[in-house]
């Protein structure tokens, strides 16, 4: 998309939120649930009632194909989550046993845990989970209900099956040491000649190969793509998506809406890569609708060796008052493009089509879901960038409901983790404005900036892309928040208010964040490398100054910014390199930042984090249920489209489970 994400919660000083009920609103509470690292809320869908008929329905049946792609993304993950998730359901739903004891209580933490993370491994670490109770109950709770698979009870309980979901192993083969469900029977050094031998370095608009396709070796030796489309793999569930579409097409704002809906359904009957481009062409078009959604095989994460994509959906419509910030940043575009501090080669003549806007969820589905991002900017394809643009979107009521849910805490990580009383308040004052504007930044120019050089492959950066590409934006970001442009075009109110993103960006990046890693595990997700990569950077390239102070106060330790201009010369310093680095294709330096500044954690520090966020008793992931949109009908015609919010997780997801399983 890139994603910023709170999935992943890419706001430093939302990254691990108190979080708590909220006041009573009726009978509206954000936090419902809480269990292992994570927490579960609701999220508001503001200005629904405001709606017109139409577009309620448009959103309605955009939803309903947003669902119903739910098992691609689990099969995706790994081969093996859709039994374990049929087990799982068949047992919550009919066992008849004691479900009072400590065991039973354990088993559906379990189940609550692979719900949320669409499988078996975390959806954050990529580390696979183990159920707390016994082998032996377990296999107890499987026949009880009529479930009898010793292969299945040895895929939840090995530790040396299926360990990781994407490998982090550097001296094994990462394609086949995955658990991800993109390869089967091939090495790395096959798919990478299997897809080198269909580039045409020549071409100036490449199809994203590999985007949409299972890569398999047959028995016969030969290697194949299975491709997700009508017919093919994942049929019956994008069968069902197309027949939503269709549907949310007939009644859509605009003729742009139904074209674009039109060459997306084309694209999922017959896999054609091509089409994908075309249809992202043409939404990139539609910027007056107020209704907009993603639905696709769109981001690469997941894939070791960062091509293959996983199916997300995210149904949304316009915050017209939130978005007159955003509109004001991508009219200014072609001035951020000019005055980065990178080298004029990498720097577009002309920024063409970048369009930004707030918006409010509506649903969540597929990767984004229960955890979701914060902030999107699509499409990918860096020429379809050069050439058309992109739309970026900072999701309000999402992060309004991380705020939300996190205002009664009596703890917080900022009062722990923060030096001075001063930081505090900087941070209270500034915070959540500075928060969303980094956003803004990261999606709505951080991502579509620079260019690549002639000859630069996309893929050139390999299982090091996610990382680094992240790390631009949001060096891009930071750079700017800092810049008195956007004090002078109203978006900031002084100079003063940029420190608290730099002092909560810095704190996180290299101590905070790690609250959710386990002692003795390196750091693996894309996005925490990121935020590792720069936070470090800067304090090692700055010590002679003193830039980034570390600090210890009874006994415990504190990243202090003593020096914020200088800290923003440095992110400009690291922007420019990254920046080069991707523009050339510079596998060998990227990945000599990455290996040396993202991926290990000092084991004291670790551990003094880890200790330290414990006493506070918060949970440092969150996630989502989604509201409920209900038809109302009257003689037999729907009238209108409610939204409930009753449902609960569990309810939400054994019902997903019956009403969109497809697979």
């Amino acid at each position: 998309m890139k994603h910023t994400i709170l999935k992943m919660t890419t706001l430093a000083s939302m990254a691990a939120a108190a979080v708590s009920c909220a006041p009573k609103q009726a009978d509206f509470h954000y936090l419902i649930d809480e269990f292992a690292d994570l927490k579960i809320m609701r999220y508001k869908v503001p200005g629904w009632e405001e709606l017109s008929l139409g577009q309620k329905e448009y959103i309605y049946h955009l939803s309903e194909a947003a669902k119903y792609g739910r098992d691609i993304i689990w099969d995706q993950n790994c081969k093996w989550n859709l039994p374990v998730r049929h087990t799982l359901e068949n047992i919550l739903e009919n066992y008849k046993g004691d479900r009072n004891c400590a065991e039973f209580a354990q088993f559906e933490t379990y189940a609550k845990r692979v719900f949320f993370s669409n499988g078996i491994h975390h959806h954050y670490s990529e580390d696979k989970f183990f159920p707390e109770c016994p082998r032996e109950y377990f296999a107890s709770l499987m026949a009880a209900v009529g479930e009898e698979n010793a292969d299945l009870l040895e895929i939840i309980y090995n530790p040396d099956l299926l360990s990781q979901r994407k490998s982090t192993n550097a001296s094994g083969d990462i394609v086949a040491e995955s658990a991800v469900n993109f390869y089967e029977g091939v090495t790395r050094a096959e798919v990478e000649k299997f897809y080198a031998d269909m580039v045409d370095p020549a071409d100036k608009t490449p199809i994203s190969y590999g985007l949409n396709s299972r890569l398999v070796k047959g028995p016969d030796g030969i290697i194949r793509e299975e491709v997700y489309k009508v017919g093919g793999l994942y049929g019956p569930a994008i069968e069902k998506i197309c027949e939503q579409l269709e549907m949310a097409a007939a009644v859509a704002e605009n003729d742009a809406q139904k074209q674009y809906i039109a060459s997306l359904v084309e694209y999922y009957r017959t896999g054609d890569l091509r089409l994908w481009d075309k249809y992202n062409i043409e939404w990139l078009s539609d910027t007056l609708g107020t209704v907009d959604f993603v639905n696709g095989f769109v981001e690469d994460y997941n894939d070791p060796l960062g091509r293959k994509a996983t199916w997300e959906a995210l149904v949304n419509f316009k915050d017209m008052e939130a978005s007159r910030r955003t509109e004001i940043i991508s009219a200014n575009a072609q001035w951020f493009e000019d005055n980065s501090p990178v080298d004029q080669r990498f720097k577009k003549k002309e920024v063409k089509g970048v369009s930004a806007k707030v918006i409010n969820a509506a649903t969540l589905a597929g990767d984004c879901y229960p955890a979701t991002p914060i902030g999107i900017n699509l499409p990918n394809a860096d020429w379809i960038r050069r050439e058309h643009g992109s739309k970026s979107v900072t999701i309000a009521n999402i992060t309004a409901a991380y705020s939300k849910a996190a205002e009664e805490s009596p703890r917080s990580m900022l009062s722990e983790f923060a030096w001075s009383e001063e930081e505090i308040a900087l941070q209270k004052k500034y915070g959540s404005l500075t928060d969303d504007l980094h956003t803004d930044l990261h999606e709505c120019l951080g991502h579509g900036s620079g260019q690549l050089l002639p000859g630069t492959s996309p893929n050139a950066l390999g299982e090091f892309s996610s990382t680094l590409e992240e790390t631009r934006a949001d060096l891009f970001g930071l750079y700017y928040i800092a810049d008195p442009k956007l004090v002078e075009l109203g978006i900031l109110p002084d100079m003063e208010a940029y420190k608290a993103q730099y002092a909560s960006y810095i704190r996180n990046g290299i101590f905070t964040q790690f609250t959710r890693v386990e002692l003795g595990r390196p750091n693996t997700e894309a996005h925490m490398q990121n935020r590792k990569l720069i936070a470090d950077w800067c304090y090692e390239k700055g010590l002679k100054d003193n830039v980034i102070e570390k600090k210890v106060r009874d006994g415990k330790t504190y990243f202090v910014v003593n020096d914020y201009e200088a800290l923003r010369g440095l992110f400009g310093d690291l922007l420019a390199e990254i920046q080069r680095i991707k523009s050339e294709g510079d596998y060998k330096a990227g990945k000599a930042l990455v290996e040396k500044y993202a991926v290990n954690i000092d084991p004291e520090l670790h551990k003094e984090v880890r200790e330290r966020y414990a006493a506070l008793n918060l949970k440092p992931y969150g996630g989502f249920v989604n509201p409920t949109i209900v038809p109302v009908t009257k003689g037999g015609k729907v009238v209108d489209y409610r939204i409930d919010y009753t449902q609960g997780y569990m309810e939400q997801m054994l019902e997903y489970g019956h009403k969109y399983a497809t697979l």
